[in-house]
């Protein structure tokens, strides 16, 4: 095995990334008995903020992630490869080492004040979480926020964190404009799977909370059902998207697991050390869906699966969603962006208008 799962922390393993050179093992005769690891913040000052994909199952063309990495500890997050770009470990790295672009507000102004043409929504978050732990003391998601509003843009989020209520200030002033819409991340309501699987973020009822704050407030609100791992949380969907549905969400989105790259022996070791009677099911069940691999990268098959199990979910999931009326698209407005007028001069008398950037 990879290693035992550590007090809070979505994994222990310190497993090579797929450009390591090395590879490190824990000796079964020492075992590693030191308390989990304290997160480590890195700054990071970067050169760009938002990334553009012309990938066909994304339901976005333009995203941003003020965060690489994510202390919440989703053992499935399909993110995790990303740290081997910077010859980190997608095991505990991933939760332990965060980097923070604290920059992001300015590059962000400095972005919509060169745009021109037609506005595209852009997706914060996408990648990791913009409200895990440490964006309560960095306040940069709440930042990057306040430059939406000032350019009237329009912006869709997504998050498992109840610290999203905190914003709700600068939340209910875009949604009176209609530029925003939240999805809220729920992938159980069993308090001992979430507590195994995704360590340390909100529980499932601080979720169905922070979905109704945000509704009763107008923010017009959905819910994720996302990851739906077959055999393990694949039977509470409907309760999922019941749930939401009475905490006031107006729509509904299911993506099926995946696992990238190092995401595959990271999730099998947890299912050996969380839930060892169901793993060779589980393990079954997406193969089936992904044509005998844990994984397939195909863009037309990668967010939903393939073969019958697959279907048979999806089918699961128009059923229920149509039965509640978690349909509405909740369109945003992208009529009303603007380029602040102390920008406009700006930019007509030459001005570097961001010269730290």
């Amino acid at each position: 095995m990879l290693g035992q799962r550590r007090i809070n922390r979505g994994t222990e393993s310190k497993i090579a990334g797929r450009f390591d050179s090395t590879y490190r093992e824990s000796d079964p005769e020492f075992p590693d008995e030191s308390p989990s690891p304290k997160t480590i913040l890195f700054e990071e000052r970067a050169k760009t903020i938002v990334t553009e994909n012309d990938c066909p199952d994304l339901h976005f063309t333009r995203s941003l992630n003020p965060y690489r990495g994510c202390e919440h500890g989703c053992i499935y997050c399909y993110a995790r490869p990303n740290h081997s770009y910077v010859d980190l470990s997608p095991g505990i790295d991933f939760e332990t080492k965060i980097f923070a672009k604290r920059n992001a507000p300015d590059l962000l102004r400095k972005y919509l004040s060169k745009q021109n043409g037609e506005v595209v929504t852009i997706q914060l978050a996408g990648v990791t979480d913009i409200y895990q732990p440490i964006e309560r003391k960095l306040e940069i998601t709440r930042e990057l926020l306040k430059v939406f509003l000032e350019f009237r843009q329009p912006v869709a989020m997504i998050t498992k964190s109840y610290l999203v209520t905190r914003d709700m200030d600068l939340l209910e002033k875009l949604a009176s404009q209609n530029l925003v819409k939240v999805y809220i991340s729920v992938t159980t309501l069993d308090s001992e799977l979430w507590r195994r699987m995704e360590p340390r973020t909100a529980n499932p009822e601080k979720r169905l909370k922070a979905i109704r704050s945000l509704s009763e407030l107008g923010v017009p609100t959905g819910v994720m059902a996302a990851p739906m791992i077959p055999g393990l949380n694949d039977h509470e969907l409907e309760t999922i998207l019941q749930s939401a549905k009475e905490s006031g969400a107006k729509t509904a989105g299911m993506v099926f697991l995946r696992l990238p790259f190092e995401v595959a022996p990271l999730f099998l070791d947890w299912l050996e050390t969380n839930y060892p009677l169901k793993k060779e099911k589980v393990e079954n069940l997406i193969r089936q869906a992904r044509g005998g691999k844990l994984y397939d990268s195909d863009y037309s098959s990668r967010m939903v699966g393939t073969g019958p199990y697959a279907e048979i979910l999806w089918k699961r999931f128009r059923i229920a969603r149509n039965r509640l009326g978690l349909n509405d698209p909740m369109s945003l407005n992208k009529g009303i962006f603007r380029i602040p007028e102390k920008y406009q001069l700006r930019l007509t008398k030459g001005e570097n208008l961001f010269p730290g950037l």
